[in-house]
C-alpha cells in the first residue's frame, strides 16, 4: 500500500509487517514505555541505509551549515567549526567554505557527506551539541530513476520535503535544482 499527499507518494510504514502479530500493551518498568516484541537480529538500518538513499560515492546525506557572512562572531565560529569537523571526523568528505550563497543556498554555507548510518548517528549527535548559532540542512541523497521523475524534482523533494533542519531555517532556492 503507498499514500500519497499532494504530489508525492509514501511506501506504507508497515510494508513488511502486513502479517505481524498484534503488538502487546505490556509497559516497561518506567510505566509510560511499551514493550516492544524482540528480534533475532537489529534492523539492517543500524549498517545500511534504505532504499532510495544513494549508497554510492554520492553518499547518502548532504549536511550544509550556514552561517551569516556578514556577521564576524558566526564566520569565525563557521571556520573554527569546518577546521574541527575536518579534524575530529577525517573520514567524512568535506567541502571547501564558501563565503557567499552557492546553489540553492541563500547564505554562505559549507558542506559534508555522510555515508553510513554510523557516520550520519555520530556526526548528527555531535553536530547537535557543536553547531553553536549556525543553522544546518541536512538533506538526503536518493536514487530514484525510471520512477517517471525528473531528476530535478528529485533534488527539489530531497532538498524540502525530505529535509531535516538543526537551527533556523533558510528559504531555499528550488527553482534552481
Amino acid at each position: 500500500m503507498a499514500y500519497a499527499t499532494g504530489k508525492y507518494t509514501y511506501p506504507s510504514p508497515l510494508e513488511g509487517y502486513e502479517n505481524a502479530t498484534p503488538l502487546p500493551d505490556e509497559k516497561n518498568e518506567d510505566g509510560k514505555s511499551f514493550k516492544n516484541p524482540a528480534r533475532e537480529t537489529l534492523s539492517k538500518a543500524y549498517t545500511e541505509f534504505p532504499d532510495p538513499l544513494d549508497k554510492g560515492r554520492r553518499g547518502g546525506f548532504d549536511v550544509h551549515i550556514y552561517y551569516l557572512p556578514n556577521n564576524e562572531s558566526q564566520t569565525r565560529y563557521a571556520k573554527e567549526l569546518w577546521e574541527r569537523i575536518r579534524r575530529e571526523f577525517p573520514e567524512l568528505r568535506i567541502y571547501r567554505f564558501w563565503d557567499r550563497p552557492v546553489g540553492p543556498h541563500p547564505v554562505a554555507m559549507f558542506e559534508v557527506n555522510l555515508f553510513t548510518p554510523a557516520q550520519f548517528g555520530a556526526f548528527i549527535a555531535w553536530l547537535a551539541i557543536y553547531r553553536g548559532p549556525l543553522s544546518v540542512l541536512i538533506h538526503p541523497n536518493t536514487v530514484e530513476e525510471g520512477e517517471g521523475i525528473s531528476h530535478g524534482d528529485v533534488e527539489r523533494r530531497n532538498h524540502s520535503q525530505r529535509a531535516i533542519w538543526m537551527g533556523e531555517r533558510f528559504p531555499l532556492d528550488l527553482d534552481i535544482l
